[in-house]
């Protein structure tokens, strides 16, 4: 089959043998998979990886383990949840599989990711997608996610008002599931093209001004993917108010601590969500995900792509399998 590797910033495609199946899990034939910011961190350094990346996919079950009670899921497209976790800690049994700390991570953490031809995952970790949701939008599921993961761990009344920097991939996602959740989203971005986006959702957006409005909202997202990201957010949040932090940044980011302990302001880490939220909003078809897509390469044009992905002012691009 083919893989794509990624080692000391260089992408490659390579042939390797089929992957094995584990006990309880299932083989999955790639259908198409998304290059997000998170694969270009790892391309700069971040993590020290080397290896298959990629974990927003899209593919069809084409066997399970021998035994296995998964043959039910076999000719069903599906999504998957990208943390492998042992089952069995004491994080597992709260519900907390995404932070045990056995947890392999597809595509991140020792466990080779969806970009190439087949790749495994535990068949508990496999969602369905319905027929309502095309293999173009099912790639969104996992980033859609992460977008959700927000209204879990923040309560945010209907009518509140969020600001919201960055309108890269992420930021464009979160600006309209926060909308559809009936939150009033203000989008502070830097392209006026990518934010024209979610003006269709009802997101009220800004170029990002010189001057930043300062302890002006409650709730502010960090979606920038930057050091001053954070920064930025630290000013515009009110007294009491609450920085959620989406962004994954290679290296240290340095912030000024005391205006948030003085102002008592929140911080939230916010990464993987629930992929049941996600699967319900992208088959209403309120977000517009199809104008996020930038352009689409074959699996074997995987440098073509990275490089693509990388170009300033692309937003998502996608790998399809070549069969």
């Amino acid at each position: 089959m083919i893989s794509v590797h990624l080692e000391s910033g260089r992408v490659t495609v390579r042939r390797q043998p089929l992957p094995r199946i584990p006990e309880s899990f299932a083989r999955i034939r790639l259908l198409a998979a998304g290059i997000c910011s998170t694969d270009l961190e790892l391309q700069r350094g971040y993590y020290g990886f080397s290896g298959t990346p990629g974990h927003e996919f899209v593919g069809e079950v084409v066997a399970v383990a021998d035994g296995s009670d998964g043959a039910k899921w076999i000719g069903h497209r599906v999504a998957g949840e990208i943390n492998l976790a042992c089952g069995h800690c004491e994080w597992c049994a709260r519900g907390f599989r995404r932070h045990c700390p056995a947890r392999t991570v597809l595509g991140i953490v020792k466990h080779p990711g969806a970009f190439r031809e087949f790749l495994t995952l535990p068949i508990r970790n496999l969602h369905r997608v319905p027929a309502s949701i095309s293999t173009e939008q099912a790639v969104f599921i996992e980033p859609v996610a992460a977008a959700c993961e927000i209204l879990d761990q923040v309560k945010i009344p209907k009518g509140a008002r969020v600001a919201l920097l960055g309108d890269g991939k992420l930021g464009l996602l979160v600006a309209q599931v926060l909308q559809a959740h009936g939150a009033c989203v203000h989008l502070f971005g830097r392209h006026r093209d990518k934010m024209r986006i979610v003006e269709k959702v009802g997101v009220t957006t800004e170029l990002l001004p010189k001057k930043l409005p300062e302890r002006a909202y409650r709730w502010v997202v960090d979606a920038t993917g930057s050091a001053e990201g954070l920064r930025a957010a630290v000013t515009m949040c009110e007294p009491r108010g609450t920085i959620i932090m989406k962004s994954t940044v290679h290296g240290l980011v340095t912030i000024d601590t005391a205006p948030v302990i003085v102002n008592e302001v929140t911080l939230v880490g916010s990464r993987c969500g629930r992929f049941e939220p996600a699967i319900r909003l992208l088959a209403t078809h309120k977000l517009e995900v199809a104008q996020i897509i930038s352009d689409e390469f074959p699996l074997d044009h995987a440098p073509e792509a990275f490089a693509q992905a990388a170009t300033k002012g692309v937003l998502k691009v996608l790998l399809r399998s070549p069969r």
